[in-house]
């Protein structure tokens, strides 16, 4: 089952047929428990489309898929993305943290996004005027009920500034959180659970030719979805649900985005999230 939030409709995918709805109260759907039996019921009055009608709405515009939910994120929880943190805070002496924290019980948690800061799919996503290397996280993200449930997944770029994370482990927020930071989309995948073999893509193209790629699958992923939900919900509560962005095992070499470049991120049984590169 997938949901799509349109600007004034709600598209469900449910064994390839389509089911056409109104316009929902996103606190209120993701702020549910057991999202998916609750759609399954509200949706047999909507309207049933044909799929050609469906990938029209898509293309036309999606929006992210949330209300006013936060998104945070986990870090170091591929070995690659360990590799990589460690090797462009060497200089600043950071690269222990790095290392300690992937063996660690306790994961890396941050605050990622507000919605006001997330960009929707075929949206615009930016890189920081005062950053020098700039790269695209693709990520598993999970929506994650208020007892703390994980219920569905979706596609997050978790934009970062390498740069500014490297020069210094405490400016972080910096190179995390500011305008256009992350996306997700374009849909949610409504279940509890996603196969270890489910696969990641990245390409990025500039100019119309492709820059940078890479590919990765969960089975490179440290931790399990629910126990990094389980560690987010320690000391905190989410009325209305939240997001975690579970880290990323796909970190481009000897390459930073520019301005006007296009980002695609696919995740196997999901789909793709599609966004530009502006400057902020």
């Amino acid at each position: 089952m997938k949901l799509y939030k349109l600007p004034n409709q709600t598209l469900l995918e449910i064994e390839s047929e389509f089911l056409l709805g109104p316009e929902l109260d996103w606190d209120d759907l993701l702020g549910r428990e057991n999202l998916k039996s609750l759609l399954t019921k509200e949706s047999q009055t909507w309207e049933k489309i044909s799929s050609a009608n469906a990938e029209s709405l898509i293309k036309e515009e999606l929006l992210a898929p949330m209300g006013t939910q936060e998104i945070w994120a986990a870090g170091v929880t591929y070995y690659r993305s360990r590799t990589a943190r460690m090797e462009e805070s060497q200089d600043a002496g950071g690269a222990d943290f790095y290392d300690k924290v992937y063996a660690a019980d306790r994961p890396e948690l941050f605050f990622k996004a507000t919605p006001s800061r997330v960009s929707s799919p075929g949206g615009k996503v930016n890189i920081r005027k005062d950053s020098t290397w700039d790269v695209p996280e693709p990520e598993l993200t999970l929506l994650i009920s208020p007892s703390g449930k994980v219920q569905g997944f979706t596609v997050g770029n978790d934009m970062s500034s390498r740069s500014i994370e490297g020069e210094n482990p405490l400016y972080l927020p910096q190179a995390k959180v500011y305008q256009g930071c992350a996306s997700i989309g374009p849909c949610i995948l409504i279940q509890d659970s996603i196969s270890e073999s489910t696969e990641i893509s990245l390409e990025i193209y500039r100019n119309g030719e492709l820059a940078a790629s890479g590919k990765t699958n969960l089975t490179q992923l440290k931790r399990k979805p629910q126990e990094l939900a389980g560690w987010l919900f320690r000391g905190n509560t989410f009325p209305v649900g939240c997001f975690l962005m579970t880290g990323t095992g796909i970190v481009p070499d000897d390459f930073t985005l520019a301005k006007g470049d296009e980002v695609k991120i696919s995740i196997e049984g999901i789909g793709t999230l599609e966004n530009t590169v502006g400057l902020i």
